[in-house]
């Protein structure tokens, strides 16, 4: 293979990556300069020439001319008379000799090799362009296609044909992926894997739903909205504090939009994820009943030594205080930064209720903490659900449902 073959078939593989010519030429020098090296131990006083649009390549040994009998004549950049008068019959000593260096001298595995080498040089640049432009794009939304499922991973192309990893653990739940599926999601993290960058999406992160908002509510993207703090259960339901520094902007009223149009399509989105959009505001007690809706919230306490609050709300607002799966209660403690205690207010003509710390010698305390989590502050609130409800709302066995129920009725009997 010829010079003019090598590096026009190159230069046509370079192009076809989308490698800029200054990065073409430097990696053809370099490639040259490593044959050179091979093969002359040093490439200090050699002059390598390229022009990648003809394919032309010129490789120059200069060195300078020396006496025969010369202490230097042994040095790589010095040539004796004798042998440059060989080369040009009217050189002299002190002039330099521009001997010109044929790509065939090095012999054609050497230069097999070299086209090999620049072939690999391309595609580890190609694969660092990769991973440069999608550690650009982390928190962004990009689209990509589906042309793979996996158990553990759907597998998605971009429109150059790049290979994107959405995790099962990124996915949310309701999601149902075909092949040619068009689908929604933020980069999450690039990783360099055995050197190939593996690009990793979600759809359950905080920042994808705050990305959507950008997207739907010009007044986010334009900054005149501002989201202080998304807190998600992905597919079930998300709380999305919001503020506003001008008075003219009611900012939950903005992100809803007309008749809910500008939810609806967010909503839709995250496979009918239900989301609270919420006016933050710096006033505890306020953002906490915020933060419970729907419930209305009778009164609060706050303990700051704990970063616990005590909500106290009528037996009605209670369920929905929790929430389907206690969602409710468990998104709005994160959203506000403390643990949330619902309490139960007892009505003037109600029987006579045991409070559940009563129990503590018969009951584990992380037990009825567990219970207290979900608005079951008392014993007839606990006897009120069947063994089913509290499996659903807690994370306790059938069995030690059973012995609490036990245990509780054993009081109202005695």
């Amino acid at each position: 293979m010829d010079a003019k073959v090598l590096i026009e078939s190159f230069a046509e593989f370079a192009r076809s990556k989308n490698v800029d010519r200054p990065t073409m030429i430097r990696i053809l020098e370099d490639v040259f300069r490593a044959m050179i090296r091979k093969k002359f131990e040093t490439d200090e006083n050699f002059d390598v020439t390229i022009n990648a649009d003809k394919g032309d390549l010129e490789i120059f040994r200069i060195r300078e001319i020396v006496d025969d009998n010369s202490e230097d004549i042994w040095d790589f950049d010095k040539i004796s008379l004798t042998d440059a008068r060989k080369i040009e019959p009217d050189f002299e000593i002190g002039e330099e000799v521009y001997e010109k260096i044929e790509l065939e001298e090095f012999g054609r595995r050497a230069v097999q090799m070299a086209r090999q080498t620049l072939i690999q040089k391309i595609k580890d640049l190609e694969k660092d362009i990769l991973f440069n432009k999608y550690e650009e794009l982390v928190g962004e939304v990009v689209t990509a296609e589906v042309y793979q499922i996996l158990s553990r991973e759907v597998l998605l192309i971009d429109g150059e044909g790049n290979e994107l990893i959405l995790p099962k653990g990124e996915q949310i739940p309701k999601d149902r992926f075909r092949k040619g599926d068009t689908v929604k999601a933020i980069v999450h993290k690039v990783d360099m894997m055995n050197g190939n960058p593996k690009i990793i999406l979600s759809r359950t992160s905080p920042v994808f739903l705050e990305r959507l908002f950008e997207n739907e509510v010009p007044e986010v993207y334009d900054g005149l909205i501002t989201i202080v703090k998304i807190v998600r259960e992905p597919g079930e339901r998300a709380k999305v504090a919001v503020e506003s520094y001008d008075d003219r902007i009611d900012p939950v009223g903005a992100c809803v939009g007309m008749k809910g149009s500008r939810i609806h399509a967010i909503v839709r989105e995250l496979q009918n994820e239900n989301i609270d959009v919420i006016n933050y505001t710096e006033n505890l007690e306020l953002y906490v009943s915020r933060a419970l809706s729907p419930a209305k919230v009778s009164s609060i306490s706050v303990n700051e030594g704990s970063k616990r609050i005590s909500v106290f709300l009528k037996p009605d607002q209670v369920s929905l205080a929790i929430g389907k799966g206690g969602y409710n209660i468990k998104l709005a403690s994160k959203l506000v930064g403390y643990e949330i205690d619902v309490f139960r207010e007892l009505n003037e003509n109600e029987e006579e209720d045991v409070d559940l710390v009563e129990f503590a010698d018969e009951i584990d305390a992380w037990i009825i903490d567990e219970l207290k989590k979900t608005g079951l502050d008392t014993a007839k609130s606990v006897l009120a659900l069947t063994k089913e409800d509290l499996v659903r709302r807690t994370e306790l066995e059938e069995e030690t449902i059973e012995e609490i129920f036990r245990i509780l009725r054993q009081e109202f009997e005695q």
